[in-house]
């Protein structure tokens, strides 16, 4: 039974959250506040936070920065309808994907499977599926693990499942909606721009290829492809 931690200061919201989620197959608690959730996340005891962004004190931006700090839990933001600004900035900061609020109970189940599904490990999987290797980059599917040029990457889940799935199609272009549906487990929505920050992320944790260039090229209008070091 996933463990879930839902960060919020509207009590009646969490509470009525936290009680359907029971309901449908999850082990739900609450934290009323940024500081509380904080450190309840931290220490290990939940497989995923869903973090509101508007709280008093400490906010859920500043909650997930201290969270990314020292873990890579995977956490969904509760964000207001139409702030892209919001969304953008907790993207930027390691957010596995957002819910504009109001959501539905049923929304949020559902986006939670997703992305506990790309984040789970998988012990049975490393002994079928091998190292899926791209020049000196290296990803173990089956325990969510990636090294560059034998340097371990530290990757959320929906990062890894983004590189995974460009990884496995490298030097060819894979489109957004292909990559939405691979590392958010949903179709890509209209203005989303969830995969560009994405990958952005998964640039800067790359750096640059030996000749100065990014690992991830975007073709314009099409998508992203991994380059070849061929």
């Amino acid at each position: 039974m996933p463990r879930v931690l839902l960060v919020d200061d509207d009590l009646e919201l969490s509470s009525l959250l936290a009680e359907y989620l029971s309901r449908d197959g999850f082990d739900a608690e609450t934290a009323p506040d940024g500081e509380q959730g904080a450190q309840r996340a931290l220490a290990g005891d939940f497989d995923i936070v869903v973090l509101d962004v508007m709280m008093p004190g400490i906010d859920g931006i500043e909650t997930l920065k201290r969270i990314r700090a020292r873990s890579t839990v995977p956490v969904l933001m509760l964000t207001a309808r139409g702030d892209d600004i919001d969304r953008i900035i907790g993207l930027e900061l390691g957010a596995d994907d957002y819910v504009p609020k109001p959501c539905t109970p049923r929304e949020l189940s559902a986006r939670l499977r997703a992305i506990l599904r790309r984040s789970a490990f998988q012990p049975d999987a490393s002994a079928t599926d091998g190292p899926l290797s791209v020049g000196p980059l290296t990803l173990w599917p089956g325990t969510r693990r990636a090294t560059l040029d034998e340097r371990p990457l530290t990757l959320t889940g929906t990062e890894f499942s983004l590189l995974e799935a460009l990884a496995r199609q490298a030097g060819h272009v894979v489109d957004k909606g292909e990559l939405s549906e691979a590392a958010l487990g949903r179709p890509l929505g209209r203005y989303d721009r969830s995969i560009d920050v994405h990958v952005s992320s998964l640039r800067h944790k790359l750096g640059p290829r030996p000749d100065g260039c990014s690992w991830i090229e975007t073709v314009r209008g099409r998508g992203y492809q991994l380059l070849r070091d061929d």
